[in-house]
């Protein structure tokens, strides 16, 4: 697996200011996107823990073994930050209810009604991952918002492809028995009994 940025990444692991600018530029997008995964789009949080993925990603560098793409890597430190952010958040007792925007329209044949049923699905769905182990969360949120395969995440992650694997599946299973055994969930999911 060839990384462009891999020279970029070196650079920037020695200290070099430039690569370490170059580096944050070019994975920016990748972190904003597992962020934006985690959180959502209307987070207050979302640019502190952008930033504070950042600067993981800077602290982290010489530690990334260049198993895989210097993005992925990214992406895993913003998912992992936006985790325990919402965790932290959670704790205080800070709670946030997603608004819905004109934004949020994935058709613009969609009533707001159904622009906020399927926010406050999304939010439902962000709580419920709250409540996994970190590790099956953090697979979850790879495979199903930033659509990596498994192999994709066992390199990012350094796990074998089984571990993943399994993760994911724990993940779903514990996902499933949680919504099915509550009504409200089920409701809220539309999911049939």
């Amino acid at each position: 697996m060839v990384d462009p940025l891999e020279a970029v990444t070196l650079a920037a692991a020695h200290g070099d200011a430039g690569a370490i600018q170059t580096l944050i530029v070019s994975v920016s997008p990748a972190i904003l996107r597992s962020v934006l995964g985690v959180l959502g789009a209307h987070h207050p949080e979302v640019e502190d823990v952008v930033q504070e993925s950042a600067l993981g990603l800077i602290g982290a560098l010489g530690r990334f073994r260049h198993e895989c793409k210097i993005h992925h890597f990214a992406a895993r430190i913003g998912i992992l930050t936006a985790l325990k952010a919402r965790r932290r958040l959670k704790s205080r007792g800070d709670a946030y209810a997603e608004p819905v925007s004109d934004r949020d329209l994935p058709h613009h044949d969609l009533s707001p009604g159904q622009v906020a049923h399927d926010v406050r699905r999304r939010e439902v769905l962000r709580a419920l991952f709250e409540e996994l182990p970190e590790a099956q969360s953090e697979a979850l949120v790879m495979h199903f918002v930033l659509e990596l395969t498994v192999d994709e995440i066992a390199d990012a992650t350094g796990a074998p492809a089984n571990t993943v694997r399994s993760r994911l599946r724990l993940a779903k299973a514990a996902l499933r028995l949680r919504v099915e055994s509550d009504p409200a969930l089920r409701d809220a999911l539309e999911v049939k009994s």
